[in-house]
């Protein structure tokens, strides 16, 4: 198991959403402490909170177990507030590629296929490249960063590949440790989808991912979600991989567990904190029932697209 990950000083931004508009945000100074997929795994127990500075709103507890949040003692005096609820998928690499395709069912097997054939049929075959050393990570770069900011990753969730020169060295110098594998989907010429994973103490880490806009009928994110794990069982290197923070279709039908997890805040029991959590609750419940609402009336994923489209 990895060591215990550590406690930092961390400004985060609250932000205020309705829907996936971003409405603005307040920045709180906090002390972070970012739950490794080890302890996730292992349901570490919550951890003592260390001493907090007089700068320092509360503290942001990152990917915390369930089963370990309820175990957190001597907080009542803090406010405590959800940010997320999510199950955190991940895949057990612990096997071979044939055992992973078992936990999929003969019917979601031949769907992939059948998308795999599609895209072929669609792109004159497939060609998926892999990325591992400096120098194919820093040709990786350069093509997946003008597809990344076309991507609605980028464009509407500005979560789009990094394109400072800060993230390149770093992703450069890790390429060099072998801690780094990449890969791009072409349809032609042309890349239509990256996946970027740092790696660490072996482990797989679901960092930076798109897809081109106008491929999306194309499964372009499947097929190269499939593609490369078939790739990465082959090296019979990694332990896990991790797809972090979140929860979506995608992650529970490549995952081969779910975790339930948590982000905590727990903050000072100001009136200013207090005013701001309120606010934000009052955001999200609204936002959760325009989403219901919509659902209802079988608009929802229609103006996803359109919104994804249009960013």
């Amino acid at each position: 198991m990895t060591a215990p990950s550590p406690w930092h000083r961390f400004s985060f931004r609250l932000v205020m959403r309705l829907g996936e508009h971003a409405l603005g945000s307040v920045a709180l100074p906090l002390l972070r402490r970012v739950y490794n997929l080890d302890e996730i795994r292992a349901s570490a127990a919550a951890p003592v909170l260390p001493a907090l500075d007089a700068g320092a709103d509360g503290y942001l507890l990152a990917n915390i177990p369930a089963a370990s949040a309820g175990t957190l003692d001597g907080t009542g005096h803090w406010l405590h507030y959800c940010l997320k609820s999510y199950q955190r998928s991940y895949i057990d690499m612990g096997m071979d590629f044939e055992a992973y395709k078992g936990k999929f069912s003969s019917k979601t097997r031949s769907g992939i296929q059948r998308k795999i054939r599609k895209f072929a049929e669609a792109s004159d075959g497939i060609d998926l490249r892999g990325y591992a050393s400096a120098e194919e990570i820093a040709t990786f770069l350069d093509l997946a960063r003008p597809l990344s900011a076309a991507t609605y990753q980028a464009r509407l969730l500005d979560c789009g590949l990094p394109g400072d020169d800060g993230f390149t060295a770093r992703a450069l110098a890790a390429a060099a440790r072998g801690e780094v594998r990449a890969f791009l989907l072409f349809a032609g010429a042309r890349p239509v989808s990256y996946l970027y994973c740092p790696v660490a103490a072996g482990t797989l880490e679901y960092a930076y991912l798109g897809y081109a806009p106008d491929h999306a009928h194309l499964s372009p994110g499947t097929v190269l979600q499939w593609l490369a794990m078939e790739r990465l069982f082959a090296e019979q290197r990694f332990s896990a991989f991790d797809f972090t923070e979140g929860d979506s279709e995608h992650k529970r039908l490549f995952g081969t567990h779910q975790i339930p997890c948590l982000q905590l805040l727990l903050l000072r029991p100001t009136l200013h904190n207090r005013l701001l959590l309120a606010t934000h609750g009052s955001l999200e419940k609204l936002s959760r029932r325009v989403v219901a609402t919509l659902d209802r009336l079988g608009l929802k994923q229609r103006i996803k697209r359109w919104l994804r489209r249009s960013a």
